[in-house]
């Protein structure tokens, strides 16, 4: 298990925790991805705000599949997974923004709990559910673009629950990490294609 309670960054003179660190400092499980855009912080993180899994055909595929033995069993009728699905954690100006998710992944449905708010995201305690922050984090980077992260980590509350986690997490991290890069390319190539047009 992994601590960051200690780990901040230092933006506009003042030092911050980043949100991830402050919604899920502890986890389990953890990828990261990363990506340059030459394009402003801001149109960034504001072409983060938009994707959606959806729009990528191989991506609604990947979901379709993952989703299909919920559906044949008739254990999900909901529309498929997608950013609209996570609770906004927060976003700090134009240097990040956070999104949470509940739920039991490895069960054919997630398993997802209802999260309405950041505040209720902290407050959930239920120790048969995962807790999943996803995070996107744009720094200035020295050859004029900006490196744009994101991050995905889960932590599970007991030991039972790591184990019913760890094989699905290990059976689905190829796929999670092809959404991520597939994501962060449609966002490199909007916010530079906004950026050219201004």
């Amino acid at each position: 298990m992994v601590s960051l309670l200690d780990t901040h960054v230092i933006r506009c003179g003042a030092i911050r925790m980043p949100l991830i660190d402050d919604y899920l400092p502890r986890y389990d499980f953890r990828e990261r991805h990363v990506a340059r855009v030459r394009a402003p912080a801001n149109v960034i993180l504001d072409c983060v705000m938009r994707q959606r899994a959806q729009d990528d055909p191989l991506v609604r595929l990947a979901i379709r599949l993952r989703e299909w033995p919920a559906r044949l069993m008739n254990l999900s009728s909901r529309p498929p997974l997608d950013l609209d699905d996570f609770t906004v954690l927060g976003r700090e100006g134009d240097t990040e923004v956070a999104f949470g998710l509940i739920g039991a992944f490895w069960r054919a449905d997630y398993g997802l709990l209802d999260i309405e708010s950041a505040a209720a995201f902290k407050a959930v305690v239920d120790e048969g559910v995962c807790r999943l922050v996803m995070n996107y984090q744009v720094d200035a980077d020295p050859s004029g673009a900006f490196v744009l992260s994101t991050e995905t980590r889960v932590g599970c509350p007991t030991a039972t629950v790591r184990r019913r986690f760890a094989p699905y997490w290990y059976f689905i991290r190829p796929v999670s990490g092809l959404i991520r890069r597939r994501m962060l390319a449609r966002i490199r190539r909007e916010a530079e294609r906004l950026a050219n047009e201004r």
